[in-house]
């Protein structure tokens, strides 16, 4: 597991290859360097939340090792890596968010009454070693300053490690450890190597225990703690003002062949301000392409008279998101369809909020969207039946929106994703849960079901909301939804 300092690295290119390695050089450029401050940080404000959820997953599992690696950088093109993101448990019980270093792993070790969790990671390496010029991977030359063990435990009130010490925990991997295994799937292997040597059955191994543990650290997510919540809402007002600033750049967009491309740069460009980056890829959908759910590739014309669909969120430096969708009028104001396909659309969503409250089940929110897409659709003539048989058995309405009214929202853009059925789609709302309700309506270009009027236009309302004692708040109120409110911002941003 230990990262060497010489110059190995993963990956060879030409800019290396000349890389001088005499004595001379190495001596020359490892010297006369300033001390690097290492100022002791407070803990951050995430710190104390963390430590209560470890110690919630601890309380599950008494006597077990488990090991939650953050995971490796990915390899994009040869010499270049995806943008690093943790994986979302570990992210969950570190709050180390945008600042995690690749390869850390989080291991709980059991102990007379409870665990003792520990963070391996790779710490700053010395000028005395040859891996901050060298290792192009992790040197301090071509990715920055890492920070030390000590900077880190203090940040998040965790101990640390060395990386390299993490091959002794491996060495003591039995039948008892358990890891998130899609984390890091190197690691996985090697863990799932020596339970197989430490198992009585030494043909497989069950991996059902880590499946019930990725599920566990999903399903406490469902509720969010009280610095959860301000995130979100932090996430939400940064996502505001990216909605705001692809109204102001319309005139650009219309301007140029691919203007979907700049609704999605300008919005990106808000999350790297405000954010680590967006929290998924940003859907910039304009005129028939509003019709394709997920509609990334972005490279479309944005044309006066026809609808705009954007679906974007921020994700914060903590890795918490937004997921917001509004439809706009490109030339500020909707036509007579468009508005009444676009109030049929919010209409099902407010009356898919109006039921959220603590008590009901979360499939329920979907279904009160469901029943008003099949009235509306049903009394445009659109239905072979009526709402009653098309929600009964016929279910016609969904051929006008195929996919789901609500996910959960958080650390990922669907959230809790590994819960059980029983307690994501049959559970029962709380307060606390953050999801999102997006009903649309979406008429293909080529749909011979709806007269012609009807085609090419697609509509969808996604706000995210957190449920209270009572009832639930829209978080994103204060993005216009109705069509005049939409109109308005249009006009007062034009």
């Amino acid at each position: 597991m230990a990262h060497e300092s010489s110059p190995a690295a993963p990956r060879v290119t030409a800019n290396r290859s000349a890389l001088p390695t005499t004595p001379e050089f190495r001596e020359y450029i490892s010297s006369n360097w300033a001390e690097h401050p290492d100022l002791t940080p407070s803990p951050r404000v995430a710190a104390p939340y963390a430590a209560m959820r470890r110690q919630r997953i601890s309380a599950q599992y008494p006597g077990m090792r488990l090991i939650v690696p953050a995971g490796p950088a990915r390899v994009r093109s040869n010499d270049t890596d995806h943008p690093y993101r943790a994986h979302s448990a570990f992210a969950y019980l570190t709050g180390w968010g945008s600042d995690a270093v690749p390869d850390s792993v989080l291991v709980f070790e059991p102990t007379a009454d409870g665990h003792d969790a520990t963070l391996y990671f790779l710490a700053a390496a010395g000028r005395d070693t040859t891996e901050f010029y060298a290792n192009a991977a992790v040197g301090e030359f071509w990715t920055g300053p890492r920070p030390s063990l000590a900077h880190v435990a203090a940040d998040l009130g965790l101990p640390t490690r060395a990386l390299a010490d993490l091959e002794a925990v491996l060495d003591a991997v039995d039948a008892s450890t358990l890891v998130v295994r899609d984390a890091d799937p190197g690691l996985t292997d090697q863990i799932d190597g020596r339970r197989l040597l430490a198992a009585v059955d030494a043909e497989t191994v069950d991996d059902e225990a880590d499946a019930a543990l990725a599920s566990d650290l999903s399903e406490l997510r469902f509720v969010k703690d009280e610095w959860e919540l301000s995130e979100m809402r932090a996430a939400v007002d940064a996502t505001k003002r990216g909605f705001d600033e692809i109204i102001a750049d319309l005139p650009a967009a219309i301007a140029v062949e691919r203007g979907e491309r700049i609704v999605e740069g300008t919005f990106n460009r808000r999350a790297r301000l405000d954010g680590n980056t967006v929290g998924y890829d940003t859907i910039a959908a304009s005129g028939p392409h509003a019709c394709y759910l997920h509609w990334t590739r972005n490279d479309g014309p944005v044309v006066p008279g026809d609808l705009l669909l954007i679906d974007a969120g921020v994700e914060l430096d903590s890795l918490y998101t937004a997921d917001i969708t509004r439809t706009l009028p490109v030339n500020g104001r909707f036509s007579d369809i468009q508005r009444k396909v676009y109030d049929a659309v919010l209409e099902a969503a407010d009356a898919a909020r109006a039921i959220v409250k603590p008590g009901i089940r979360f499939r329920e929110v979907h279904a009160e969207a469901m029943r008003v897409v099949a009235e509306k659709t049903a009394s445009w003539g659109l239905l072979p039946g009526s709402a009653e048989e098309s929600l009964d058995t016929g279910q016609w309405h969904r051929r006008y929106m195929i996919h789901g009214t609500s996910h959960h929202l958080g650390l990922d853009v669907h959230d809790c994703a590994k819960a059980r059925r029983e307690l994501y789609l049959e559970g029962v709302l709380e307060p606390g849960m953050v999801f999102t309700i997006e009903p649309g309506l979406y008429f293909q270009a080529d749909d011979l079901t709806v007269p012609e009027e009807y085609r090419g236009i697609g509509v969808r309302i996604e706000d995210n909301i957190v449920v209270t004692e009572d009832g639930c708040e829209l978080l994103s109120g204060d993005i216009p939804r109705t069509a005049e409110a939409v109109e308005a911002w249009m006009r007062a941003l034009a």
